[in-house]
C-alpha cells in the first residue's frame, strides 16, 4: 500500500532521470543532483558559515599598492577585501559572446588601469561584488563589475555590453536570443548576458525577468545613497533559492525535498514562472531519511574519500595541498584483456570522468594536476584529453586544460570562489596537525633514548628516572628495546621506570626525577 502511494505522488528512487533532492536539517541544508541515480553535484550551507560570493558591499578603500596594483577595500570583515586595478575595468567574461545594440555607447572614453586610483582614491566610497570568499588567511577579492543573476538574464549595471552564453551552441536559437536581446529595453549604459538556461525560453520571460533585476538594482542604488561605508547592499540568496534560479530547469524531472516550508517556498517562486514545474517540487514524508532513499547518502560517503574506484577497477587518488591539487590515475584490479594499451586508454577515459565529476562535487579548484597513466599513442593522450574538455563543460566554475605532456601530467585550473567542501566540513586534526602523519614508534625510542642520555650526562647527581609514555611507544620500548634501556642504567648506575598514560599525544613524552618528582629536561 505505501509503494503505492509513493507511485501516485511520483516517489520513485529508481527512476531514470533527473532529480534534485534536498534535506532541510536545523543546522544545514543539503542539495543533490542525480542523474540517472548518480550523484553529480552537491551543495552544502550552513547556519554558521557566510557565503558572501555574489553579495554586494558598500566599501571604503584603504590603502593603494601601486607595485601590486590592487586597492585594499574595508566592506566590514576582519581582513580588507582586495580589488586589483584589472578588475575595476568593465569588461565581459570570456565565456560570453557579445551583441552590439544600436543604443549602445556614446563614444565614451576608455578607462585604463592607470586610471583606477583617480577614479577610487584613498578615502573614497566605492560599491563592490565579492568573487571569491575569505580562504584560509586571505580576505575576499572583490570586482567593481556589478552583476545581478536572475532566472534568465544577468544584469550588469556598471557595464554596457550584453551578450550570450557561449554554452548555447545551436545557431539558430543564439539568432532568435539575438533578436530579442536587440529588443529589450535596457537603460543606457546598463548591459544583459542571456543565461544558458535562457535557451528556448519566450521572449516575455527576458522581459520579466529584466524588470525584476532592474528593480532589484533600484533598491541597491537607494540603499548605497543613505548608508555609510561599510554596508551590505545585497546579500546572495540562500542555497534554497539558489537552488530554484540555478538548478530548476526543464532538464529536472523532479525535487522531492523533506521541508514543508522549504517546499512552499520553491513552489511560490517557481510558481511565477511556470505552474507545470510548479508539480514538480514534492514535499517528502516518508521515515527514511531523503539522503537515505535516494541512495544519496552512501554515493557521497564513497565519493569522498581519498582514494575513489572506477568502475572498470582502477582508481584515483585526491590530495589537496595549499598550492594545488594532486590527482594521481592507477590501474588498480583493472587488469584488462592482454591488450595493455586499451586497458591503459579505459582506465584514463574513466579517470577523466571521474576527476570531471570530483571537482564540482568536492568544490576544489586552483592549479589541478592529473597524473594519469602513460600512454605511447599520442593518439591516445588526445581523446582522453577531448573527453576532459567535454565533461567539463557542464561545470559551472571557469575551467581551463591543457593537453597531456610529454611526463603524462594534465594542468588545469578551475575557479576557486570558495573553501572546497573538504575545508568547510573537515578541522586540521590536533593530534598531527595536519601533517597526516605522527612519529614511528621507533623514532619516539629513539628520541626517548637521547634524551635519557642527555639528561644523565648533565646531571650525574640524579639515578633514578621515571619516563611517562604513549602505550604504543612504551610497548616499543619493552619489547624490542629493552637491552638499549638496560645498557644506558649500567653506563650511567641509573634505575629507569616506565609508565604510560593513554592520554599523551603518540609523540609526548615526559621524564621526572623519581625522588623529588620535578620535569627533567634535557
Amino acid at each position: 500500500m505505501l509503494e503505492k502511494v509513493k507511485q501516485l505522488l511520483g516517489i520513485n528512487p529508481k527512476k531514470v532521470g533527473n532529480q534534485l533532492i534536498i534535506s532541510c536539517e536545523k543546522l544545514e541544508r543539503r542539495v543533490a543532483l542525480l542523474e540517472d541515480g548518480t550523484l553529480e553535484e552537491y551543495n552544502i550551507e550552513r547556519d554558521t558559515d557566510r557565503n558572501i560570493v555574489g553579495s554586494i558591499f558598500k566599501g571604503k578603500v584603504k590603502n593603494i599598492e601601486h607595485g601590486l596594483k590592487a586597492m585594499f577595500v574595508d566592506i566590514g570583515f576582519e581582513k580588507n577585501a582586495f580589488l586589483h586595478f584589472w578588475d575595476a575595468l568593465p569588461g565581459l567574461d570570456s565565456g560570453v559572446e557579445e551583441v552590439n545594440r544600436a543604443s549602445e555607447r556614446k563614444n565614451r572614453k576608455k578607462i585604463t588601469a592607470k586610471d583606477v586610483p583617480d577614479i577610487y582614491p584613498v578615502g573614497s566610497d566605492v560599491m563592490v561584488q565579492v568573487t571569491k570568499g575569505p580562504i584560509s588567511n586571505k580576505g575576499p577579492r572583490i570586482t567593481t563589475n556589478i552583476s545581478l543573476a536572475g532566472r534568465y538574464l544577468v544584469l550588469m549595471p556598471h557595464n554596457d555590453q550584453s551578450g550570450i552564453s557561449r554554452k548555447i551552441e545551436d545557431p539558430k536559437e543564439r539568432e532568435r536570443l539575438r533578436q530579442i536581446l536587440q529588443k529589450l529595453d535596457i537603460p543606457e549604459g546598463m548591459g544583459v548576458i542571456i543565461r544558458t538556461i535562457g535557451e528556448g525560453q519566450r521572449a516575455r520571460y527576458f522581459v520579466r525577468d529584466l524588470s525584476l533585476l532592474l528593480e532589484q538594482w533600484r533598491q541597491i542604488e537607494t540603499t548605497f545613497k543613505s548608508r555609510p561605508a561599510p554596508a551590505v547592499l545585497f546579500q546572495e540568496p540562500d542555497l534554497i533559492d539558489r537552488t530554484v534560479r540555478d538548478f530548476l530547469t526543464d532538464e529536472i524531472d523532479a525535487v522531492y525535498c523533506d521541508d514543508e516550508a522549504a517546499v512552499q517556498r520553491m513552489q511560490d517562486l517557481v510558481g511565477q514562472i511556470s505552474s507545470r514545474s510548479k508539480r514538480r517540487v514534492v514535499y517528502y514524508n516518508d521515515s527514511s531519511p531523503v539522503f537515505e532513499r535516494f541512495g544519496v547518502q552512501k554515493q557521497i560517503d564513497d565519493a569522498f574519500h581519498r582514494q575513489v574506484w572506477l568502475k572498470c577497477g582502477g582508481y584515483i587518488v585526491i590530495d589537496e595541498t595549499e598550492a594545488m591539487i594532486a590527482i594521481d590515475v592507477n590501474t588498480g584490479r583493472n587488469k584488462g584483456t592482454k591488450d595493455v594499451e586499451r586497458t591503459i586508454l579505459q582506465t584514463n577515459l574513466e579517470a577523466a570522468d571521474e576527476i570531471s565529476r570530483q571537482l564540482r562535487l568536492r568544490n576544489i579548484g586552483g592549479l589541478i594536476i592529473g597524473d594519469f597513466i602513460d600512454m605511447k599513442n599520442r593518439k591516445d593522450q588526445q581523446m582522453v584529453y577531448n573527453r576532459m574538455k567535454e565533461r567539463l563543460k557542464r561545470d559551472k566554475a571557469k575551467t581551463h586544460v591543457l593537453p597531456i605532456s610529454p611526463l603524462g601530467l594534465m594542468e588545469m585550473t578551475r575557479q576557486r570562489a570558495q573553501e572546497s567542501l573538504t575545508g568547510s566540513m573537515f578541522m586540521v586534526c590536533p593530534y598531527c596537525n595536519g601533517r597526516a602523519v605522527v612519529k614511528s614508534p621507533m623514532t619516539m625510542s629513539v628520541e626517548i633514548q637521547r634524551t635519557l642520555h642527555a639528561v644523565l650526562r648533565k646531571k650525574p647527581d640524579i639515578h633514578d628516572i621515571r619516563v611517562i609514555v604513549n602505550p604504543e611507544v612504551l610497548n616499543r620500548l619493552k619489547t624490542e628495546d629493552e637491552e638499549l634501556l638496560v645498557e644506558i642504567e649500567r653506563k650511567y648506575s641509573g634505575r629507569l621506570t616506565f609508565r604510560t598514560d593513554p592520554t599523551f599525544h603518540h609523540e609526548k613524552f615526559v621524564l621526572l626525577d623519581a625522588q623529588t618528582n620535578q620535569e627533567l629536561k634535557a
